[in-house]
C-alpha cells in the first residue's frame, strides 16, 4: 500500500482543479492581488456560511486571534483564560500583548475546555476567555457564552478547526478562524478570518488589520499589517461551495473507524456531545501503547499525528513548573490522530482499520 497520508492536498486539488485553474488564472489576467472586490464578496459569502453579520479576512489565523484581542482594549496586565491542550497560537497572542495566562484544563472525552473547568480558575480580574473548538467539534458553548455574559467578560472563540460545525450563530464573541492548507477550508499559503455580529466591532477589526486606518495615510489607532491575499480568496471561493459535503464525507469516515474500532479496549474513541466536523480523528491510546501503535502504523505506511505532545504550561517560552493539569498531560502522552481527509478510499479506510484492529488483537 503506498503511503497514506494524514491529508492529501494534492489528490483534493486534482478533483477540483479546473475550477482552482480558472480562478487563479482571473486573478493573474486581473492583476489585482491585495483586496478588492474579490476579497470583499469572499468575506460576504463566509459570513453568510456560518450565520454571521460580519466578517474580516486577515492574513492568517493566529493574526486573526492577535486582533481579536487587541479589537477588546483590555486593561494592561488583564488575565486571559486559554486551554492549555491546544495549538500554541491562542497562548502565545496573550503573551505578545502582555496579558496574563490562566491555563484551564480541558474534559478528556470531548478534549475540550468545559464550564466547569473555566469555573476552577475564573478570577475577577480575568477579562477575556478564549476556547478553541478542538479537533472539529464545538465546545459547550451556550454554557461558556452565558457564562462570560454574567461576568461581564469577553468571549473568543478560536474555529480554526471547527468552521462549517456550527452555522447562524448569534453570539456576541469574537470567531476566529485559519485557512491553513490542511484546516476543513484550506486556501494554498496562509489566511485567516475573524467574525461577529457587532457592526461596531467589526469596522474596529478591520482597522486595525489594515495599520489602523480606514483613510489611506491616516492612523487613528495601532493596527498590524494583516490581508488575505486575492490568489488565496480565490482559491477560498471555489472550496467555499464544497465545504458541506467535504464535512460530510469526513463524519462518513469517522463514522466507519467507530464501528472498526469501537470494540477494542485499549482506545477511547472521540466522542460527538455537540457538533462535530472531525477535522482530526484522535483516539487516545491506553496502556502506554501510544507510541509503539504510531511506530507500527509508519511501518505500514500510514502517516500519524501527535496533537500536542507538550502542554503548553510547559513549553520553554510559557513555561510554569507550579502547575499540574492532569486531562492536559494525559492527553499530550496518549492521543494519535490517524488519516481523516474528503478524499480517503474505501480501500484506504479499510487498510487503515485492518492495520489498528491487528495491531491490537495481540494484546487481546
Amino acid at each position: 500500500m503506498p503511503t497514506i497520508p494524514i491529508v492529501d492536498l494534492k489528490k483534493q486539488y486534482l478533483s477540483i482543479q479546473k475550477e482552482i485553474d480558472a480562478a487563479v488564472l482571473t486573478c493573474l489576467h486581473e492583476a489585482q492581488y491585495i483586496g478588492g472586490k474579490l476579497v470583499h464578496a469572499v468575506e460576504q459569502q463566509l459570513a453568510q456560511y456560518i450565520g454571521v453579520q460580519h466578517c474580516v479576512s486577515c492574513a492568517n489565523g493566529t493574526d486573526a486571534l492577535q486582533i481579536a484581542l487587541m479589537a477588546l482594549d483590555l486593561p494592561k496586565g488583564s488575565k486571559i483564560i486559554v486551554p492549555a491542550f491546544t495549538y500554541i497560537a491562542p497562548v502565545e497572542v496573550v503573551k505578545l500583548l502582555d496579558y496574563e495566562l490562566v491555563f484551564c484544563d480541558v474534559d478528556v472525552r470531548t478534549f475540550n475546555v468545559s464550564i466547569e473547568h473555566i469555573k476552577t480558575v475564573y478570577s475577577d480580574d480575568v477579562k477575556a476567555i478564549i476556547v478553541v473548538h478542538l479537533f472539529g467539534q464545538v465546545c459547550d458553548i451556550n454554557e461558556i457564552a452565558a457564562f462570560c455574559k454574567d461576568k461581564n467578560i469577553f468571549l473568543i472563540e478560536d474555529n480554526a478547526q471547527a468552521l462549517g460545525a456550527e452555522k447562524f450563530i448569534q453570539r456576541n464573541s469574537i470567531i476566529t478562524t485559519s485557512f491553513y492548507p490542511s484546516k476543513n477550508l484550506g486556501a494554498y499559503g496562509d489566511g485567516g478570518a475573524l467574525f461577529c455580529n457587532d457592526e461596531l466591532l467589526a469596522k474596529k477589526i478591520r482597522k486595525i488589520a489594515n495599520h489602523g486606518q480606514t483613510q489611506k495615510y491616516v492612523h487613528e489607532i495601532v493596527g498590524i499589517n494583516s490581508r488575505l491575499d486575492v490568489i488565496q480568496a480565490a482559491i477560498l471561493q471555489v472550496k467555499l461551495a464544497h465545504l458541506d459535503v467535504y464535512n460530510a464525507k469526513r463524519k462518513k469516515v469517522a463514522d466507519t473507524y467507530y464501528q472498526a474500532f469501537k470494540s477494542i479496549q485499549y482506545i477511547d474513541l472521540p466522542i460527538e456531545k455537540n457538533a462535530h466536523i472531525f477535522h482530526q480523528y484522535t483516539i487516545i491510546v491506553k496502556n502506554n501503547l501510544r507510541d509503539a501503535l504510531k511506530k507500527h502504523l509508519a511501518e505500514k505506511n500510514i502517516q500519524t499525528a501527535i496533537h500536542y505532545p507538550i502542554p503548553a504550561y510547559k513549553q520553554q517560552a510559557f513555561l510554569n513548573k507550579k502547575l499540574c493539569l492532569p486531562n492536559t498531560e494525559f492527553l499530550c502522552s496518549s492521543v494519535l490522530s490517524i488519516p481523516i481527509f474528503p478524499e480517503l478510499t474505501d480501500e484506504q479506510i479499510t487498510y487503515i482499520c485492518a492495520c489498528i484492529t491487528s495491531f491490537f488483537s495481540t494484546y487481546e
